[in-house]
C-alpha cells in the first residue's frame, strides 16, 4: 500500500499545562496526515481533490488510538500513514506515531467518502470512490516522506 511520512515538530500549543500532548491534538495531526496522503498519491491539494471529485470531504466516522508514550514541546515526531482497506464509499485509515525511533501511537479511523445529498442539500450521504484515487492509494510498497 501507498504510505506517506511526515516528520515535524511538536508545537507549544499542542501541549497541556503539564507539558505533553493534550490527546486531542492528535487527532488533528492524523487528520492533516490523511489529507496529506491524497495530497501525496493524486498530487493535488485537499480543495482541489474536493472540488474534482464534487464531494464535501471524507468525514471520519469511526475512530480510536492507543497510547504508548507521551511526546512534549520540541520534540520531532514522524507520523507514518496508510489506508489499509477501501470499500465503496468508505476507507479506514491507519497512523502510527514515532518519536525517537519508538512507536508512540497506534491509531485507526474509518472514513466516508462524502457529497451533499441530490434530494436534501442539508444532509450529506456516502458516495462511490472514483477508481482513479483507489489505484493511486493502492500502489504496492510505495513510500513518500514529507520533512518539515
Amino acid at each position: 500500500m501507498y504510505i506517506v511520512n511526515r516528520e515535524f515538530s511538536i508545537d507549544w500549543g499542542d501541549c497541556d499545562p503539564a507539558g505533553i500532548v493534550f490527546y486531542p491534538r492528535y487527532f488533528c495531526m492524523f487528520d492533516v496526515s490523511t489529507a496529506f496522503i491524497f495530497n501525496s498519491a493524486l498530487k493535488i491539494s485537499k480543495y482541489e481533490l474536493l472540488n474534482k471529485f464534487n464531494i464535501i470531504g471524507f468525514p471520519m466516522v469511526d475512530t480510536g488510538a492507543r497510547f504508548h508514550y507521551p511526546s512534549r514541546f520540541g520534540d520531532i515526531v514522524n507520523i507514518e500513514t496508510k489506508i489499509d482497506r477501501f470499500g465503496r464509499s468508505s476507507f479506514d485509515v491507519s497512523h502510527k506515531l514515532w518519536r525517537d525511533g519508538v512507536l508512540a501511537i497506534e491509531a485507526y479511523e474509518k472514513r466516508v467518502w462524502a457529497a451533499r445529498d441530490e434530494e436534501n442539500p442539508e444532509k450529506i450521504r456516502g458516495v462511490p470512490i472514483p477508481e482513479i484515487v483507489i489505484d493511486a492509494l493502492s500502489i504496492k510498497n510505495k513510500d513518500v516522506r514529507n520533512e518539515v
